[in-house]
């Protein structure tokens, strides 16, 4: 079994080279670090693959642009063909994407194309696994009748309960420069399979986190929640009195699926993904949930003002994805997921300061 990796060095794609790791016979990944590019020094994902090569055996690091379209087929050529790819690179920030939309949309729509046609031309019984996200719904979601809790923004009526399903609508709605790019992807990658047939899969996420996420504020919200917390620094909330939901998933869980779907592919498909209703919480939420297991108060300010296209409240059905791999179900819980993540930012924070 060969894999191929893009974004290797984030928090999903290297859970999946670790994952994959001991399950496969090479791992080959494909990051070129445009994250501290984006981010500057904290988005540096360099620790995280120094990380990889200690702890693998399998795998191989191509330092490659997936905007690169020559590059990508000589990789598919050279190193191919793949048994299983799973693209994970992407420009990940809504506010980004504003001040930069070309980058935006080469790297996420144009970025995916490439890897699209090489998997079509070089590795056409390759299992092709996409990581979309919510942000293709837009801001249709907040449509939902809502009640406001004292901590939490929730669905006023029974039949949402279990969050948001796959028959949200994806147009009429302000999605951001991100979600627009994420969209192109997600429609070409489902595209490639009813066209082509192509063992294509959308996994349309929630909030994805873990120990390994290299998180700033523009990006990667609980792993940048405990990073605050944990070195007293002030967290802004961007509106909605900071009862916005999102469920979490665990970069494990989302691996485990990705198995599951290799070992019986569909073509032209697409499943919402995210930790489910019991592992959802608010921004406020999660700040008392990191401050009862640190016993650190979370210092915030509030901006009056919502990330544009943002969701109020977000939480994934996963009945479509459970129906069809049923053995699939979520094992890290959210206190699971934080006690994790304030472990691993304590033993970063404790090397970069022995530095």
């Amino acid at each position: 079994m060969k894999v191929l990796v893009t974004g290797s060095s984030g928090l999903i794609g290297s859970e999946m080279v670790n994952f994959f790791d001991s399950r496969a016979k090479s791992v080959i990944g494909i990051d070129n670090n445009m994250r501290a590019q984006f981010f500057g020094p904290d988005g540096d994902t360099r620790w995280n693959l120094e990380r990889l090569r200690r702890s693998t055996r399998h795998f191989q690091h191509q330092e490659l642009d997936i905007r690169d379209r020559a590059g990508v087929e000589t990789l598919f050529l050279s190193k191919g063909p793949f048994d299983l790819i799973i693209h994970c690179a992407a420009q990940p920030s809504h506010d980004l994407a504003a001040s930069r939309p070309f980058d935006d949309f080469d790297v996420n729509a144009m970025g995916t194309l490439n890897l699209l046609e090489s998997t079509r031309r070089h590795s056409p019984d390759a299992v092709f696994v996409f990581m979309s996200t919510n942000k293709v719904y837009g801001d249709a979601p907040n449509d939902l009748p809502l009640k406001e809790l004292a901590l939490r923004w929730e669905y006023a009526n029974p039949e949402d309960y279990d969050g948001i399903t796959e028959l949200m609508r994806i147009d009429r709605s302000k999605h951001s420069i991100f979600g627009a790019s994420k969209v192109a992807a997600d429609v070409m990658t489902q595209e490639y399979g009813r066209y082509f047939g192509i063992k294509t899969h959308c996994l349309r996420c929630s909030c994805l986190t873990g120990p390994y996420h290299s998180a700033v504020e523009l990006h990667g919200f609980l792993s940048y929640v405990v990073k605050m917390q944990l070195l007293g620094r002030t967290y802004r909330i961007y509106g909605y009195q900071g009862k916005q939901v999102r469920d979490q998933i665990h970069s494990y869980d989302v691996a485990r699926i990705i198995e599951l779907i290799y070992r019986n592919p569909r073509s032209g498909e697409m499943y919402n993904l995210g930790g489910g209703r019991a592992n959802s919480c608010s921004i406020l939420e999660a700040f008392a949930l990191v401050e009862e297991m640190t016993g650190k108060k979370m210092n915030f300010e509030y901006v009056d003002k919502n990330r544009e296209g943002d969701h109020i409240c977000y939480i994934t059905n996963l009945a479509r994805l459970k129906s069809h791999y049923s053995e699939w179900e979520i094992t890290k819980s959210l206190p699971t997921i934080i006690r994790e993540t304030v472990d691993a930012w304590n033993m970063r924070l404790t090397a970069y300061s022995s530095v």
